[in-house]
């Protein structure tokens, strides 16, 4: 077996549902799992139901087990936001790559030609994950008075 997984097939976990953040409990559990993946931009629960307002949240289970989640910014200028985020103990078995098609998908129903990603640099399975994918880096910045290096990726073409 090689090592580029973009010529693998994705393993698939059994029992992976993907479902929108819907009450105060999913809204905790998507914030747990954001909280979790990206710690230098952890959020308050005021600041994640601001986040529902403006965007679609959805978490994956294993059967009952939180295992992750997305959000999906609506298309500005026809480019949507996808993010999947996968907690380490779940990843490498088909459920990222399920939360990113999921988002596709709703990107796609939104009127979305381009798809953008944004990735904290730490996290080298993210941005493998976004790369083997097709995306390419367009930036990469600090936030004003942090010191955590974020990525922003591309892809062009819809999948």
């Amino acid at each position: 077996m090689t090592s580029d997984t973009r010529h693998a097939a994705p393993r698939t976990a059994p029992g992976l549902r993907i479902a929108p953040v819907t009450g105060e409990d999913m809204l905790e559990q998507w914030r747990h799992v954001h909280n979790v993946i990206v710690p230098p931009a952890a959020m308050t629960a005021d600041q994640a139901r601001e986040r529902r307002n403006r965007y679609r949240l959805a978490n994956a289970y294993l059967g009952d087990v939180l295992v992750g989640c997305s959000t999906v910014r609506p298309p500005q200028d026809g480019t949507a936001t996808v993010i999947a985020r996968v907690l380490p103990p779940y990843r490498r078995q088909g459920i990222g790559t399920a939360l990113y098609e999921d988002g596709l998908a709703h990107a796609r129903v939104r009127g979305a030609h381009a798809v953008e990603t944004c990735v904290l640099a730490a996290n080298t399975d993210g941005l493998r994950f976004a790369e083997d994918r097709g995306f390419v880096e367009t930036d990469r910045y600090v936030l004003d008075g942090e010191s955590d290096l974020w990525i922003d990726l591309r892809l062009t073409t819809l999948p």
